[in-house]
């Protein structure tokens, strides 16, 4: 792998950070990747260049928020203008979010007038007048609902495919509510994905395919429904997700088949 390039800074906040990095050759493609929910955050990190994007030709934009705050603070207005004065060196532009980097690539979709995107689990607000159920993020409590309000800020002729697992109801709430501001997106349901709706196969080498389907400009929902359906097998994750959901159930011998399953692929049971 050749030596990274070095990045130009789009913008350098206390809060939130923006990097681009360009191929060799002249693109008028942008990439868009976002920071997901991090358990130790505070600090950006130093990586984010997506070497794979830039051997497909496209130039790379990792933006990073420093706290887990869904991109809202203080910064987002300034950055979301340096994110719209960017994009009008390119003619299309596409991103990758996951959690809450997919909701960001939606609050920001407008101001980088985003042409297609690849979201898995993403939430489309944390305002409990809009998600009441949505009880997992303690940063709920320092949301901004007018800031993050996504009827004011997604753009409504996106694109592109949301990923879950339809076995996790609030992402499929988010993910309905979402489908509802912008219609062109289509609902990649991952039986036992987890959450994100690709961890299951992310664990067994997926994330590299799921990032690939990505950097397509017209990326299908039944795309990466094959991708899963390919890999699961393989994926103790998935196996434990589906043991949890019969025990639930009280389908007690389908569990037991899923731990069974799940174990031979950690390693405790012969094959």
């Amino acid at each position: 792998m050749s030596p990274a390039p070095a990045p130009e800074q789009i913008f350098d906040g206390d809060l939130l950070r923006a990097r681009l990095w360009m191929p060799e050759a002249p693109t008028t493609a942008l990439y868009v990747t976002f920071r997901q929910w991090v358990p130790d955050p505070g600090t950006f990190s130093d990586r984010g260049l997506v070497h794979r994007a830039l051997a497909r030709g496209l130039a790379h934009l990792h933006v990073q928020t420093r706290w887990n705050d869904w991109f809202l603070n203080a910064e987002t207005t300034a950055l979301e203008a340096a994110l719209a004065s960017l994009r009008d060196r390119f003619r299309t532009a596409r991103a990758l979010g996951f959690s809450m980097g997919g909701y960001a690539a939606l609050r920001f979709s407008s101001a980088l007038r985003l042409n297609q995107v690849l979201l898995v689990s993403p939430q489309v607000s944390l305002d409990p007048a809009i998600v009441p159920t949505e009880d997992r993020y303690p940063e709920a409590a320092g949301y901004d609902p007018v800031l993050g309000d996504l009827t004011r800020h997604c753009r409504r002729d996106l694109a592109g495919v949301i990923v879950l697992d339809p076995f996790y109801a609030l992402d499929l709430t988010h993910a309905r509510l979402i489908a509802s501001l912008a219609p062109g997106l289509a609902i990649a349901r991952l039986g036992f994905g987890g959450h994100p709706g690709s961890a299951a196969i992310g664990h067994v080498g997926g994330f590299r395919h799921l990032q690939q389907l990505s950097f397509s400009p017209r990326t299908r929902a039944g795309d990466v429904v094959q991708l899963h359906r390919r890999l699961r097998g393989g994926s103790m994750r998935y196996w434990r997700e589906r043991a949890e959901y019969c025990l639930r159930k009280g389908r007690l011998a389908a569990a037991a088949e899923a731990i069974d399953r799940a174990e031979a692929l950690a390693g405790l049971l012969p094959e």
